[in-house]
């Protein structure tokens, strides 16, 4: 049995290099895919017949000649028609769906609010908007590769448990089992579904379906009624070790400050979160915090990129210039050049595209922490 798992799990390993090969090099030939990996041309040529039959890759329609005495080659690209992704945000006031293409395109969007915080029947509404939707695919004839969920809170992405998501007012909940349940009357099979923090899922929308490896190491900062980040770093999701990495809003900005949600007092998210700017209409102030907590990134993870995002980054552009600002003051005073400071790429649903994202980010890394999905439980 151990034999057949570890054949099992080098055969996705191989598919997913040459997948990340066929991404950074479209138009690329067989031989040219079996020289930069490493693997035989049999290997290469038995899984590039799989991933075609799968709609993971497509081919040209006609040859190219090679350069010299080579035989002429059909060029492989990633297939963007076919396999779809399905990213779902479950935030604290409303539940947002998207169905994106390989290449990060949104195909469709829900809105709605959100019904019911329980966890229960958080899980219930989005298994019905899903079913709806995985209907509609199945009309549109494409293929459903996962379904990736992102929620404002400290996520286990190994036990599917969420620790701490305060805002929504839940404690060790086993939220993957719990949304695989709800699908499974869709078809849908855990192994398909995954989980992770909204800011952790926001960044990946910026690192899959955007510049890549040119952003790294790429922090994304999520300003809305909580306060959140997700770090990628050497190609992975900076996680820690039971998820709590990146869980800014409940650091500590100052001592014995505001009563937080999360029970402490000084907490970022009493200064910087949506509900705390709703009091204080104080904008130069919050600046200078925010300011303060981007220092204290590029500090710690020496970031190339810091994206910002959330209801309050995205409706208050004012406000992120004068953070910029400010966080240029502080590199200034150490002679450093501060990181580059962009909003996000899809606004208000990057944490719903990102989650679709982590559906692919998993599939290209079968070695991610995410052993359950490596050995098929």
């Amino acid at each position: 049995m151990k034999a057949t798992g570890d054949l099992q799990l080098l055969k996705r390993i191989n598919r997913s290099v040459l997948l990340r090969l066929v991404r950074s090099q479209p138009e690329v030939s067989r031989a040219r895919l079996a020289e930069l990996s490493g693997l035989t041309k049999s290997t290469v040529s038995a899984l590039v017949r799989e991933l075609l039959d799968e709609h993971w890759l497509t081919e040209a329609t006609e040859t190219v000649v090679a350069p010299g005495l080579g035989r002429p080659s059909t060029p492989l690209s990633m297939d963007h028609t076919r396999r779809v992704l399905i990213g779902v945000e479950i935030a604290v006031d409303c539940v947002r769906l998207v169905c994106t293409s390989l290449a990060g395109l949104i195909l469709t969007h829900t809105e709605a609010p959100l019904e019911n915080s329980t966890p229960q029947a958080a899980c219930q509404q989005v298994a019905g908007l899903v079913g709806l939707l995985c209907t509609q695919l199945a009309a549109r004839q494409l293929l459903l590769t996962g379904i990736g969920v992102s929620l404002p809170g400290a996520v286990d992405d190994v036990t599917g448990l969420v620790h701490l998501a305060p805002n929504l007012g839940w404690r060790k909940v086993p939220l993957q089992r719990m949304i695989a349940e709800a699908l499974a009357p869709f078809g849908i099979k855990k192994s398909d579904v995954y989980l992770q923090n909204e800011a952790d899922a926001a960044a990946l929308s910026e690192y899959e379906f955007g510049a890549g490896g040119e952003l790294e190491p790429l922090v994304f900062v999520i300003c809305d009624i909580g306060v959140g980040a997700g770090v990628i770093l050497n190609d992975r999701l900076f996680t820690g070790a039971t998820g709590m990495a990146g869980e800014i809003g409940h650091s500590i900005l100052q001592i014995n400050g505001p009563l937080c949600s999360c029970g402490r007092r000084g907490c970022v998210e009493t200064f910087i979160g949506a509900r705390a700017l709703a009091k204080n209409k104080d904008e130069t102030t919050a600046a200078s915090y925010l300011g303060m907590l981007l220092q204290n990134l590029d500090a710690m993870f020496n970031p190339r990129v810091i994206v910002l995002g959330g209801r309050s980054a995205i409706l208050n552009p004012a406000w992120i210039d004068r953070a910029r600002n400010n966080l240029n003051t502080y590199a200034r005073a150490t002679g450093l050049k501060a990181p580059e400071i962009k909003t996000a790429s899809y606004g208000m649903q990057a944490a719903a595209v990102g989650a679709a994202a982590l559906v692919l980010h998993h599939h290209l890394r079968p070695l991610y922490k995410d052993k359950q999905h490596v050995l098929g439980n």
